[in-house]
């Protein structure tokens, strides 16, 4: 770990940082903070062109948060989920340090450990944290969370949780979201006893229908998950669980609260840079001063894609390109959200319209509903184009929908045999000519990717990440890429990729 601290916009340079270098100073060392610094060693790896900085509160190198439910389950280890560092001439990490205050006018982050740093450029990487709702014994009066009661945002909260979360012992999520449902089925692999409660009408209420929210509970029921959708919690009462606005007492040695979260835009905030929900940028990733850019969960652009991995990546890729001089004109057009639910023995996809309310007269839908199977099939499609789908069940109508979503490619007239994953003559006619199928979303990693990776050498799951970046995202390909490398004759692995 370096430690470099920098006096005045014209201070000394940091260490191996070449004179003609310009200074990037990255706060924030999480997914999409160390994305970007990957991204600009791979662009100027010889740090010719810009020296980077990046300062982490976390004293451990950055990590996948995205696969935290998985290391709950007992899927992953935390060193599985470790996100690589560079080790090039351009780069310095400094890790357990924070950002306290931000100077525009001399361009100068100020540290906790009582030193600085001067930037040419700045970038806010700074995530969110998670949003503990005004609930007694939820949290303390200086917005700690109260005893008995976890988040699931970092590897510490997952050190508590697990503490927590004996087995065999009851434990309560609150919020019926992805990451909420993602860690009730962890805790369920556990041996807990977990009950998940959502004040929406439905579980994931923003990504699914109300039919397919009935039979995902069934699923969560059949793994002896209890969910309580359109309840509120009223109280938290440690050593004895959380009571309903019913009366109803859930009981819980542990409450983990996944019930939103907030930016950390305070830094950019009392700097004078414009905010709201986020730090709001452009298409070219730049706040209102030309100097500080924002990528990630802290940053608020009007495509949207905060919360989401992907398109922080992408964030981080535009700007990558733009300050490393390889790309000046590129630019962040928004996000194209398509959510993965990672729970072991659940396949479930969606993404576009969905809901009752979005879907006008002119949009046509083909839905296929089996309860007793556990199956659910929901496709929307309008001027023959897919505009939205659900698929719980469906994993290869998902692949191939998803497909058809990100291209526009138009939809084959058979939509009952593509809702079901069949195959088409016209659907294998138009893949002819189609843009290579994407396996790895969040890597934009396509099959002739990973195909080109096996006939180079790649052999197993590990050594196609490697090569690729496929499965190191939020992990929902990882059967995908083992299904390819059977299919190819290769190895798959015994162990994870992080």
């Amino acid at each position: 770990m370096q430690r470099v601290s920098e006096q005045g916009p014209s201070g000394p340079n940091a260490p191996g940082r070449r004179p003609s270098a310009r200074r990037i100073v990255v706060v924030g060392n999480g997914m999409v903070g160390a994305r970007f610094v990957e991204e600009v060693a791979r662009l100027d790896p010889e740090g010719e062109r810009v020296h980077v900085t990046v300062v982490g509160a976390e004293h451990q190198p950055a990590y996948n948060r995205v696969l935290l439910s998985g290391v709950v389950a007992g899927d992953y280890t935390p060193d599985q989920i470790r996100l690589p560092v560079p080790q090039t001439p351009g780069v310095s990490v400094r890790l357990g340090v924070g950002a306290t205050a931000l100077d525009t006018a001399e361009r100068r982050v100020d540290l906790d450990d009582g030193t600085h740093l001067v930037y040419d450029e700045l970038v806010l990487a700074t995530g969110a944290r998670a949003a503990f709702p005004p609930i007694t014994g939820v949290s303390a009066p200086d917005g700690e969370p109260g005893e008995g009661v976890t988040a699931l945002r970092d590897l510490a909260d997952c050190e508590r949780l697990l503490a927590l979360a004996r087995p065999g012992a009851p434990v309560v999520v609150l919020g019926g979201g992805v990451l909420g449902l993602e860690a009730a089925r962890g805790l369920a692999g556990r041996g807990a006893r977990v009950s998940v409660v959502e004040s929406s009408p439905w579980i994931m209420r923003r990504q699914i229908d109300q039919s397919a929210a009935r039979v995902l509970a069934d699923c969560y029921e059949d793994l002896g998950v209890s969910v309580h959708s359109w309840r509120v919690a009223s109280r938290w009462i440690p050593g004895t669980g959380l009571v309903l606005d019913d009366g109803r007492v859930l009981p819980g040695d542990a409450l983990v609260v996944t019930a939103g979260v907030r930016g950390n835009i305070e830094l950019a905030k009392e700097a004078g840079i414009e905010v709201e929900h986020g730090v709001l940028v452009d298409d070219f990733l730049a706040t209102s001063d030309a100097r500080v850019h924002a990528i990630g969960d802290c940053a608020q652009h009007p495509g949207g894609g905060a919360g989401l991995v992907q398109p922080g990546w992408e964030q981080a890729s535009v700007l990558a390109s733009r300050l490393t001089g390889a790309a000046p004109q590129a630019r962040y057009a928004g996000a194209r959200p398509l959510t993965r639910l990672k729970a072991q023995g659940i396949e479930l996809t969606a993404f576009g319209l969905v809901q009752e309310e979005e879907l006008g007269p002119q949009v046509e839908t083909v839905t296929v509903s089996d309860p007793h199977g556990r199956r659910y099939a929901k496709l929307a499609v309008s001027e023959d184009r897919v505009v939205g789908a659900v698929l719980l069940g469906f994993p290869q109508a998902a692949a191939s929908l998803s497909q058809l979503y990100d291209t526009g490619a138009p939809v084959p007239a058979d939509r009952l045999a593509l809702v079901q994953g069949l195959p088409t003559a016209a659907a294998q006619e138009d893949a002819a000519g189609a843009a290579p199928a994407l396996v790895c979303r969040c890597n934009a990693v396509s099959r002739d990717d990973i195909e080109q990776a096996w006939l180079d050498g790649a052999r197993t799951r590990e050594s196609i990440a490697e090569r690729t970046r496929a499965t190191t995202g939020c992990g929902g390909c990882v059967r995908d890429v083992n299904a390819l490398l059977a299919g190819m004759g290769g190895g798959r692995s015994t162990e994870p990729v992080g």
